[in-house]
């Protein structure tokens, strides 16, 4: 088996998309702006009991993580279709992946539909083919994914952009934090004190 473990300093991701039917996943790993496919495909699910097809879900996803090591997952939030039916589907389809996630002591972060969209191609508007045409150019792919590993790896896509995003607003409160402690002379010693140990708990984060 192929060595698949993520290095130290690389960030690896697993987009999940669920479905009853078809569950779509993605792994990517996010090393600094540069993204790079590790593997993708669909889960298809086969007629029968809920139950079973629900366990089929968390089985194949959990394989999936055993296989590839994420250091973290990311997944569609549920919206509110016009069949209520199918939301309900959908929503324990989701279930059944977010529990696979969980059991392999993943945390999930959770993008709405238009955000994923909006991530990857930069409108929320976006439809199936711009999604997979966009997906194969980040991330240099060879061939187009099916709609469902596609939709997966935008997701992905999606979560590393947004905790990029989120370390630079961090790395940008720590820098004010610091300039902060270091004008200590225009600050009463309460206030000087505090903002030092703001940053001394920043940078333990």
């Amino acid at each position: 088996m192929p060595q698949l473990l993520h290095t130290p300093q690389r960030l690896r991701i697993l987009g999940m998309d669920p479905g009853l039917n078809h569950t779509g996943y993605g792994v990517i790993d996010v090393l600094g702006s540069h993204f790079e496919f590790v593997r993708a495909g669909v889960i298809n699910v086969a007629k029968g009991e809920l139950s079973q097809r629900l366990g089929t879900i968390v089985r194949e996803l959990s394989a999936v993580i055993e296989e590839t090591q994420p250091t973290h997952a990311a997944a569609e939030r549920v919206f509110v279709n016009i069949n209520p039916q199918s939301t309900l589907m959908l929503g324990q389809a989701r279930g059944a992946a977010l529990v696979a996630a969980d059991l392999a002591g993943l945390s999930v972060l959770e993008f709405t539909p238009n955000e994923i969209k909006q991530a990857v191609t930069g409108s929320g508007r976006a439809d199936k083919i711009q999604i997979q045409t966009m997906v194969v150019r980040l991330l240099s792919l060879s061939e187009t994914p099916a709609s469902d590993a596609a939709d997966a790896l935008a997701c992905a896509i999606c979560a590393a952009n947004t905790m990029k995003l989120t370390a630079i607003q961090k790395l940008g409160e720590t820098r004010r934090t610091y300039a902060t402690a270091r004008r200590g002379s225009g600050l009463s010693g309460r206030a000087t004190r505090s903002a030092w140990t703001a940053l001394m708990l920043k940078q333990k984060d």
